[in-house]
């Protein structure tokens, strides 16, 4: 499952939340500090694994 990370727009909060693609798509995120909806998802940089085969 994906991490996508947030940014509250009412207290300035950055946090992750992991969510399906799905959840992401439907579900309305709330900032864990002050519980707003008023949230914008953060570029964050990602970190993958590949096999070493051609």
């Amino acid at each position: 499952m994906p991490l996508y990370e947030f940014q509250c727009k009412k207290c300035n909060e950055t946090f992750t939340k992991k969510m399906s693609v799905k959840e992401m798509e439907k579900e309305k995120v709330l900032c864990p500090k002050c519980k707003s909806e008023d949230v914008k998802k953060v570029i964050s940089g990602f970190y993958s694994v590949t096999s070493k085969k051609s």
